[in-house]
């Protein structure tokens, strides 16, 4: 029976997306860039398990902080949506943009646009297919006012792709921040304001049961607060609901006695022979020295996803 073991890449790779294209992974992150120019490294791997490094995907483009891939096929041609910005404080300055690439390795080239130009902040994009064939794309934004039990910070909204570098402008809100366990920074300086922000981000969908889960990461990425958790619809634009019980983060969490901490910014894949799904994610190790890519599997029961996750002891590999 073959095995692993989480994290399933030793280096840096935080905010893991994997797209499996003609029966090869390739696993794109957040992690620093090559010195001798490219950035958003890219692994592959034939088993989810054993990875190895090709390359950067993307050529600098002036900006020196580059967040959060996630890839998207479509007719013959391969769509790499991230954020990039300068050295401001904590990133605030990040924008949403895309490059595109004739193969999942790149090298991409910047489509040399701005996807969300109408917010100063944007970041996490999740392109997501519908069974009708119509692209999504889920990403993030500040909110700077409360409104009902919504708090101050990061949120998701979701718009319709007219194509595939180029929003419809009909964003609607998926999920906002609405409870302690989302909270960010105490007192933090956002907007000319001291407020206590609060996050939700990272979105990822799967669809089960003819329902739509997105799922979010709430709270400080570099804190052990950082958990997964969904909320739910019967549409991509929504309206979207929260489920039960999620004063907590409900799929994921720090476990209490654990060799992980913040496990969160996922996607989904499928295993080899496509019979299981296997999230994908970061966890710090517990010196915190470095976010580093996991797998493990994901399950439903009683129509709620479940999962073993965060795992670090040896388990059975993907089928």
């Amino acid at each position: 029976m073959a095995t692993y073991a989480n994290p399933v890449y030793p280096e840096v790779f935080a905010d893991p997306f994997v797209l499996r294209h003609e029966g090869v992974y390739y696993a794109y992150g957040t992690a620093p860039g090559n010195p001798q120019g490219g950035e958003i490294p890219v692994l592959r791997s034939v088993d989810l398990v054993h990875w190895e490094a090709i390359g950067h995907a993307l050529a600098p483009a002036g900006a020196t902080q580059f967040w959060a891939p996630e890839v998207a096929a479509h007719d013959g041609r391969f769509y790499l949506y991230y954020s990039s910005g300068g050295a401001a404080a904590e990133g605030t300055d990040h924008r949403l943009r895309v490059a595109v690439a004739e193969h999942p390795a790149g090298p991409f080239v910047d489509a040399g646009k701005l996807l969300v130009p109408y917010h100063p902040f944007s970041i996490d994009a999740h392109p997501f297919r519908d069974a009708d064939g119509q692209w999504y794309l889920f990403y993030c934004v500040d909110f700077v006012d409360p409104d009902g039990d919504h708090r101050i910070g990061t949120g998701i909204v979701v718009d319709r792709l007219a194509d595939m570098t180029t929003l419809a402008g009909e964003a609607v809100t998926v999920v906002r921040p609405h409870h302690d366990w989302h909270v960010f920074r105490k007192d933090r300086e956002m907007y000319g304001k001291v407020v206590d922000w609060h996050t939700v981000e990272g979105p990822a969908v799967q669809v089960h049961d003819g329902k739509y889960y997105c799922f979010y990461s709430g709270g400080a990425w570099e804190r052990d607060n950082y958990g997964v958790s969904w909320v739910v619809a019967d549409h991509p634009m929504g309206p979207w609901r929260r489920p039960e019980g999620d004063e907590g983060a409900l799929l994921m969490r720090t476990p209490k006695d654990g060799q992980l901490l913040g496990p969160g910014h996922n996607s989904f894949t499928v295993s080899p022979d496509g019979s299981e799904t296997w999230i994908v994610y970061h966890a710090w190790d517990l010196a915190q020295t470095a976010r580093r890519m996991c797998i493990d599997r994901l399950d439903w029961v009683d129509g709620r996803p479940v999962t073993d996750g965060p795992t670090w002891t040896t388990r059975q590999a993907p089928a």
